[in-house]
């Protein structure tokens, strides 16, 4: 991306968050992206489903949670008005934050930028108060475009509603000085297969921290490793349509 591009985004408050390398994992299906094991099983498709809306309540660190394993694999995700969200707490949680867009504030009027960030990004989480009618109409384009939108709080016609129903840290009396350790029960439920409620806890902890950088190893391709014949090309020309029309939306200034 060129400087006055990245200026210009910067003025709208899209910012790249790091230039930190990761590991990957492999994905059997473009159709579906990978997420961490437990939270697989929440999830109908096993996954996030390209194209689906997916509602997360009472946890920051369950959202960022859902963008790892996705990013890790090569795909790219923009957190919307989630100022608190930082590059740190996300790369803690397994977050590939080289491939991470944060827009803390979009200002007030946030429909257009999410909807060029939907255009050319694979993940996007969205935490702006919306009315009704512009929240179905970016559902209509994720699934449209084949990206995932993860929204928090209530949302109408999500797919995949997930909710934190508990958190929980590490006791201080156990020798520690700080809260590492954290526990997070989160229930599931939908529409459709996704109706049924299921529960899982997960647990994040030092032990489980890998900061994505290491020293001298080979850059890898930003695409996922199942883009196939031709899906890269594709991937690539939406994110540079998408980088267009912020550079655009940057032009014309920020609302207030």
């Amino acid at each position: 991306m060129s400087r006055s591009a990245t200026a210009s985004l910067a003025a709208l408050g899209v910012n790249p968050a790091s230039e930190l390398t990761s590991t990957t994992t492999d994905h059997a299906t473009g159709r579906v992206l990978p997420v961490r094991g437990e939270l697989a099983g929440l999830l109908p498709w096993g996954g996030l489903r390209r194209g689906s809306t997916v509602s997360v309540g009472g946890s920051t660190s369950l959202l960022l949670a859902l963008l790892a394993g996705a990013t890790a694999d090569g795909c790219w995700a923009a957190v919307v008005g989630l100022p608190q969200v930082g590059v740190l707490a996300a790369a803690e949680l397994g977050v590939a934050v080289q491939r991470l867009a944060l827009v803390p504030r979009p200002g007030s009027d946030p429909g257009p930028v999410i909807a060029a960030l939907l255009d050319g990004i694979d993940l996007v989480a969205v935490a702006c108060p919306l009315p009704p009618s512009l929240a179905r109409r970016l559902t209509a384009r994720a699934r449209q475009r084949r990206a995932v939108l993860i929204v928090v709080g209530s949302w109408p016609s999500a797919d995949v509603e997930l909710t934190a129903e508990s958190v929980s840290w590490n006791a201080l009396d156990d020798g520690a000085e700080t809260l590492r350790r954290q526990q997070i029960a989160v229930r599931s439920g939908g529409r459709g297969s996704a109706g049924r409620p299921k529960n899982v806890v997960l647990t994040f902890g030092e032990e489980e921290i890998e900061l994505p950088l290491v020293a001298g190893e080979p850059v890898r391709s930003d695409e996922p490793a199942d883009a196939g014949p031709g899906r890269a090309g594709q991937l690539a020309t939406r994110r540079a349509e998408a980088v267009e029309r912020l550079v655009k939306l940057a032009h014309k200034g920020p609302t207030a």
